[in-house]
């Protein structure tokens, strides 16, 4: 492969990541990725002295990192509601994410008459988490914890935990269906793995 070859590509996989950046739905991932590619752009527009794309890319930079700091350190307020699992309002959000869960959890199977316990965390009146589980004295088994894909920075985590641990629950324990990506959030949130299932002690 000829150096200019080499060059041009470079090129492309920067123009590409900045486009694919935004095909995402959670703007965290958007903005990473977007910084990603147009760095690599800037780059490539520096090699071939192309100075007006490079600053265009290195401003497009720092404006993504400012609102990724800007994200990071600001302090959503949520509002913790129990529901009953079959009204009207759990039922209307559960449909209208329908999709987007089976996404997230492959082959899940919810049965009503294993569910116990059915909270909604929303945003400024947005309905943004859903929580529903099976009371178990001081544990809690989770059999659907999900987030809309714009909430997924992990800020949600931490007010849930803390919203159950006032409620009474020690322990919550989660045996359902798992990707990748849920995995990683099991860890980040720190779940354990003990055998075929994950708890986090509160």
């Amino acid at each position: 492969m000829s150096k200019e070859l080499a060059i041009e590509l470079f090129g492309y996989l920067g123009s590409l990541l900045v486009l694919v950046s935004f095909l995402m739905t959670s703007v965290v991932k958007l903005r990473v990725v977007n910084t990603i590619g147009s760095i690599i752009f800037m780059t490539y527009a520096l090699i071939i002295k192309s100075y007006p794309t490079a600053i265009m890319n290195f401003c497009l930079v720092l404006v993504n990192l400012y609102y990724l700091w800007k994200m990071s350190h600001t302090d959503k307020t949520y509002d913790f509601l129990e529901v009953d699992d079959e009204e009207s309002f759990m039922t209307y959000t559960m449909d209208y994410y329908k999709e987007d869960i089976e996404k997230c959890f492959p082959g899940i199977v919810l049965n009503h008459h294993e569910i116990d316990r059915s909270f909604v965390i929303s945003h400024e009146g947005k309905p943004v988490g859903i929580t529903l589980g099976k009371r178990d004295g001081d544990d809690l088994e989770l059999i659907l914890d999900y987030v809309i894909p714009e909430y997924r920075d992990f800020s949600i985590a931490p007010f849930l935990f803390n919203k159950l641990k006032e409620a009474g629950v020690k322990k919550i324990i989660y045996r359902g269906p798992t990707t990748d990506n849920h995995i990683t959030y099991l860890n980040k949130v720190d779940f354990n793995k003990v055998e075929d299932h994950y708890e986090k002690e509160l």
